[in-house]
């Protein structure tokens, strides 16, 4: 009897509150889906980082014709400068950080610069002399970067030491950047979505204190009285919070791994 009337008083006060129960609805949905976007963002940036670093490589490029590389004076590398590079690299001082090296040729290089960017007017106009040979390194722990780059940069014959995670950072950054605003606006929005929960139940009480004070003055116990103004506010958020997992498993499923 009494599980059946306190069922009875959350219909009729969600009906009576039905403005205040979809805002708490909407607050607590927009409010986890920001934190479950937050949390997705992350667990995606993890597994790229992880997965990217693992295949990334740093290459050192030697100076080319005309070079214009304050390390290179306009002049191309010579064998002995490749070599010396090649032996450091080869060396007891070195093989804790290189687990692999790979040696770009001219010629090679010139083949990969027209397979990426076809038959152009660059491509025609291109020659292997212009193109730099070059030494890409696969390291055993790619966030040593550094110490190659210390290592090298000052080398002659060296032109550049170049680090691909140059180019995948700036994404991180925005992604880690999106994360933590996804993040903050979700932790506001839960923030607003108790302080609207807690309204609601105050509101809700107040809308019935006659039959309140009626229910006091037989002698129901406060939990009895308070508990379907809780129970509204709670089935609210669980309604809010219901579609917030709905939408995120539909977004992965559906366009996060649509996309990729």
């Amino acid at each position: 009897m009494k599980l059946r009337f306190i069922l009875s008083e959350v219909g009729k006060g969600l009906s009576r509150n039905r403005a205040m129960s979809v805002a708490v609805i909407l607050v607590t949905f927009v409010s986890l889906l920001f934190v479950g976007i937050a949390g997705l963002t992350q667990m995606q940036v993890s597994k790229m980082k992880s997965e990217w670093y693992d295949k990334i490589e740093v290459t050192i490029y030697m100076c080319a014709i005309n070079d214009a590389a304050a390390n290179c004076n306009a002049t191309e590398a010579s064998d002995a400068q490749i070599d010396a590079v090649r032996q450091k690299l080869a060396s007891a001082e070195m093989t804790p950080y290189v687990a692999n090296v790979y040696e770009e040729t001219k010629e090679e290089a010139y083949e990969n610069f027209k397979r990426l960017n076809g038959n152009d007017a660059l491509t025609q106009w291109t020659t292997p002399d212009m193109l730099q040979f070059a030494f890409r390194i696969k390291l055993v722990n790619p966030e040593q970067y550094s110490v190659v780059k210390e290592e090298f940069s000052g080398t002659a014959g060296v032109s550049e030491v170049r680090d691909q995670r140059e180019v995948v950072e700036p994404l991180f950054r925005v992604l880690g950047a999106a994360r933590t605003a996804a993040l903050g606006l979700g932790a506001i929005m839960v923030v607003a979505a108790i302080l609207l929960i807690s309204t609601t139940i105050r509101l809700s009480a107040m809308s019935r204190e006659q039959e309140t004070q009626i229910m006091r003055y037989v002698g129901a116990s406060n939990l009895f009285i308070q508990a379907p103004f809780m129970i509204e506010g709670a089935l609210a958020a669980l309604v809010g919070a219901g579609f917030a997992i709905a939408s995120l498993f539909a977004g992965v499923h559906f366009v996060v791994q649509g996309w990729m």
